[in-house]
């Protein structure tokens, strides 16, 4: 028996020979996901509801993680079009997709942001290392000679003689963020694999090893601020003493409230997450339910202007907006193979 969605559909294929186009439930994109692609989503999202016949797509916050949740709930008029990610999609998530009928997924990738660790403008500057914010951060604390116990760290100092003796107050997001996922990757990890037993393990025991380098104090010195980096920013202005985690493109907008601490030596900036030399940098997503696409009005059209070297190239609208661009050789190749729509084959 075939749902509204499916009949949608099938009505789609008979415009050519009807000459009339499907009557749909929803006349507008439905976009979710990553609150770091949000900004970029909501911009391009704008532009086209200006610009063209289509409504304007309708964009929310929920995380990278509980977009993924809400975006393979199914496919049909009910779920989400696209998924917005500040990181790749995992196989246990192309799975679920799967599981409820949603087998083709396209992959945009729309260029690469950095994460920061701030504070207030004015405060004490940091200058960290990965190896720093694992021993502020983790739940339990690797010995040189294979042990590990609780963190009781209380101040910078208590990790680094040579940090301020500030009490660790980290305002961060929770675990559904693709933000949090990344942070875990880049720079938990990293400081953690400075533990030559540690860095060993990975290759006899991956799941023990990640279970220490990404696992977070519950302690309070990390502070779960939700999926709202502005939120995050403004506690910080309030707060001093705390230090955030978001993504660069806040900074870039927030420059005159905060300021980036140094993560191993070098500064995050655009030229240095562009070029590679920040550590703390990851690409950006978003996904596309490819049965949507030619249903939902306006779908295929909104996913070409947000690939156009208008959009993202690398003079593109969203690079004034803090979207740290591919290069033209990358967003070349890219764009050619998000406009044939080619399905992940993973």
């Amino acid at each position: 028996m075939m749902n509204k969605f499916n009949m949608a559909l099938a009505a789609a294929a008979l415009i050519g020979a009807t000459g009339t186009a499907p009557a749909l439930a929803r006349d507008e994109i439905r976009i979710v996901g990553s609150s770091t692609v949000y900004p970029f989503s909501t911009v391009v999202a704008e532009r086209f509801g200006k610009t063209t016949e289509f409504k304007t797509p309708v964009v929310e916050s929920t995380g990278t993680g509980g977009g993924f949740k809400l975006f393979c709930a199914g496919a049909g008029e009910n779920t989400p079009d696209i998924s917005n990610a500040s990181r790749a999609i995992k196989s246990s998530e192309i799975a679920l997709c799967a599981s409820n009928g949603v087998t083709e997924i396209v992959e945009v990738k729309v260029g690469y942001d950095g994460i920061v660790v701030a504070n207030a403008k004015g405060a004490t500057h940091f200058e960290l290392s990965t190896r720093d914010l694992f021993l502020a951060l983790a739940k339990d604390v690797p010995d040189e000679n294979g042990g590990l116990t609780p963190n009781t760290a209380k101040t910078w100092r208590d990790v680094n003689p040579t940090l301020p003796a500030t009490k660790i107050e980290v305002l961060g997001p929770p675990p559904t963020s693709g933000t949090r996922d990344a942070f875990a990757e880049l720079a938990m990890e990293s400081g953690c694999k400075s533990f030559a037993w540690v860095k060993d393990l990975k290759k006899t025991d991956k799941s023990k090893y990640k279970a220490i380098c990404h696992s977070v104090r519950e302690d309070g010195a990390y502070i779960e601020a939700g999926e709202n980096d502005n939120l995050i920013v403004q506690k910080l202005v309030a707060n001093e003493n705390a230090l955030g985690i978001f993504g660069f493109s806040f900074l870039d907008q927030n420059s005159d409230k905060v300021q980036a601490s140094t993560i191993d030596g070098t500064e995050a900036t655009f030229d240095n997450i562009a070029d590679g030399s920040y550590a703390v940098s990851r690409p950006l997503f978003f996904y596309v339910k490819k049965a949507h696409v030619g249903v939902i009005p306006g779908l295929e059209e909104f996913v070409l202007a947000f690939i156009d070297e208008e959009a993202t190239g690398e003079d593109g609208y969203l690079a004034d907006r803090g979207l740290i661009p591919m290069s033209a050789d990358e967003h070349t190749a890219q764009a050619a193979k998000v406009s044939n729509f080619e399905p992940l084959t993973h």
